[in-house]
């Protein structure tokens, strides 16, 4: 039976795919990809016979059509996001529309952006003592409201280490209603197109972050990260492989 598969590109280096992924697109008739964040690249190693379909330029309908027209012919499909498609992925639209069509799909994970700029930034985000959650989320947007209870003035509270996607052009407001929870001299990063050739950091804190952004080129494909993990040095060392712990697989 002809399947759907949404595969995670991961944050744009075509060796960060899975070995999963690259084979389903090495493999299917038809492969459909987000060019608008997608790097060619990632889908290149398509068959010569594929059809392949860059959907930057297309709708929601536009795109399932091609499904459905796919899968009336028996084809599968290679349905490629990029990052990981569980965040920010657009897949949930997707998903509904092939069941109403009853057509198969499933999901192969990709390397999310905030893991590959993290790997760039060379920083754990859960440090022993400074902050053990990650919370993923943006500021509001035109087109995707926050629901109650996701502003960032609720979720700076916990004091966590943020990953702010699609958000660099709301620099200005992330600082503003971040500062009362984090304090003006809390480290935040912009990371620019993660594990693309040209991807670029930007250092701060709350206080200078945005007169640092001013005048450059970093546009959406940018991450912001907020908290005190980054630039680290004086946090305890994780149980994990002190020598006087115990655990199931060092009991002596």
């Amino acid at each position: 039976m002809p399947i759907v598969h949404f595969i995670g590109a991961g944050p744009g280096d075509p060796d960060l795919i899975t070995v999963k992924g690259r084979r389903l697109i090495e493999q299917s008739p038809v492969v459909l990809y987000a060019g608008s964040l997608v790097p060619r690249a990632i889908v290149d190693c398509a068959r010569q016979d594929a059809r392949v379909i860059d959907t930057a330029p297309l709708n929601l309908d536009e795109i399932i059509a091609e499904m459905k027209a796919a899968h009336d012919q028996g084809q599968d499909v290679a349905r490629v996001h990029s990052g990981d498609p569980s965040i920010y992925g657009a897949i949930g639209e997707q998903m509904r529309r092939l069941d109403e069509l009853g057509i198969a799909y499933d999901i192969i994970p990709g390397v999310p952006a905030f893991a590959a700029a993290a790997a760039l930034l060379k920083t754990e985000l859960t440090l022993p003592g400074i902050s053990q959650s990650v919370i993923l989320t943006r500021v509001q947007g035109a087109s995707s409201p926050m629901p109650p209870g996701e502003d960032l003035a609720t979720l700076g509270k916990a004091g966590a280490t943020l990953a702010l996607h699609l958000s660099v052009k709301s620099i200005a407001k992330v600082v503003k209603e971040l500062t009362p929870h984090y304090g003006a001299d809390c480290p935040a990063v912009v990371v620019y197109r993660a594990s693309w050739p040209d991807e670029a950091v930007v250092r701060g804190t709350l206080a200078d972050i945005e007169g640092k952004l001013a005048g450059s080129d970093i546009a959406r494909t940018a991450l912001i990260f907020v908290g005190r993990v980054f630039g680290q040095v004086t946090f305890k060392d994780s149980q994990l492989y002190n020598a006087t712990h115990q655990h199931l697989y060092r009991t002596e």
